[in-house]
């Protein structure tokens, strides 16, 4: 069996290879003393299941020998009372093993799911869009539908059970030529029930596309199988930083912004996707490539466009091996302890617990944060240009 020692020899590009090969479960948040001691845990699960087949094995055999051949009448109680808790063993783990296998199942069936997405149909067909968040984020989201993933499963036979749903992004670029190429900048593993994604890049004014599919890792020195569903539309992520939004709602509510920044009404980017999708989640029809003809209007008589938003930024620190969560859900702790965590700030009061806990368990600390917001919009102030001193 592998030893801990081993494992923490390894870099943390290779304990998180192991772990995805090995199926654990968040491996690719999880930093290397956790990736250390998800392995372990696992190989030490896999040695006692191995110890306990063996000796229950050992156990059927050794009675089957040392059992005389009577009737099932003249047989003795206690030798069937141990055959039936035989039987409840090798059952219960079948049991155990079949809902190992069918919540794996799960995880990888990245199909449209009506128990996810309540009230909305089926998708016809399948899709992916990318869109500019800001300068150094940028969000996916895709409808994958049944037959798509069936379609691929046969296709991959006996090795669907390796089989793990993955977003490629790939980065666009002319290499100097004014051919343009796309390179895989970040694969991403996803699962099923998923259908957004943020993706940090690291620098702005970049090109990129979105490609979801199936990957199936080779062994040795192969290179792994892609198996391609779709592509997204092409984007341009802003020069400078400017921050977005980090949810629906907030995108909705300001859909021709962010319709604008994916490239919605560049001629040489247009996607029918992403209008579509912009169209069915803010229930409001966009405008055609024509508008970005409107900042060509006099400023005299046009209308001013006035946008005030807050976001609520916490931060601090605890130990780098800490485990760290906001109402339930986790948040990344860096290197060196930090964290920091931008969350909406909508217009009511919250009670937000967050929690840090020691690696091992045995401590605990709780602080808990009372926000509230209260916008006011006051009513505009117009006034017939002869009034405005010039």
């Amino acid at each position: 069996m592998i030893t801990e020692a081993a494992l923490q020899e390894r870099t943390s590009r290779d304990l998180a290879q192991m772990a995805r090969k090995k199926g654990v479960q968040g491996w690719h948040s999880m930093r290397k003393p956790q990736l250390v001691k998800a392995l372990f845990k696992l190989a030490k699960d896999k040695e006692k299941q191995k110890k306990k087949l063996a000796t229950a094995k050992a156990q059927s055999t050794s009675k089957s020998l040392s059992t005389p051949l009577i009737s099932a009448e003249t047989r003795p109680k206690r030798t069937r009372v141990r055959a039936d808790s035989q039987v409840e063993m090798e059952s219960a783990i079948a049991k155990k093993l079949r809902k190992q296998r069918e919540q794996q199942e799960k995880l990888r069936n990245i199909a449209f799911s009506e128990i996810n997405n309540a009230g909305q149909e089926p998708p016809k067909r399948d899709r992916i869009v990318l869109i500019v968040r800001d300068s150094f984020w940028l969000q996916g989201y895709w409808e994958i539908t049944a037959a798509t993933v069936s379609r691929i499963k046969i296709a991959m036979g006996i090795y669907w059970h390796k089989a793990i749903p993955v977003l490629r992004l790939l980065e666009i670029s002319s290499r100097g030529n004014t051919n343009s190429f796309e390179e895989v900048a970040q694969e991403i593993p996803i699962q099923g029930g998923a259908s957004n994604w943020y993706i940090n890049v690291p620098e702005p004014n970049k090109s990129y596309r979105l490609a979801i599919g199936y990957v199936l890792p080779s062994e040795g020195d192969e290179v792994d199988r892609f198996y391609l569903i779709t592509k997204s539309n092409e984007v341009l992520t802003m020069p400078t930083n400017s921050e977005g939004d980090e949810s629906w709602s907030d995108i909705t509510n300001n859909a021709e912004k962010y319709y604008a920044q994916s490239g919605g009404y560049d001629a040489t980017k247009v996607s029918a996707d992403l209008k579509a999708v912009f169209e069915e989640k803010s229930h409001q029809p966009l405008h055609s490539v024509a508008i970005q003809n409107i900042p060509s209007l006099s400023r005299f008589g046009a209308e001013l466009n006035f946008q005030v938003d807050a976001h609520l930024v916490i931060h601090g620190t605890t130990d780098s091996n800490a485990s760290l969560t906001i109402k339930g859900s986790p948040i990344p702790v860096n290197d060196d302890g930090s964290f920091v965590l931008r969350m909406d700030l909508p217009d009511k009061r919250q009670v937000l617990p967050i929690i840090a806990s020691s690696f091992d368990g045995t401590q605990r600390h709780t602080t808990v944060l009372a926000i509230e917001r209260n916008t006011k919009t006051l009513e505009p102030l117009h006034r017939s240009v002869n009034e405005v001193d010039v």
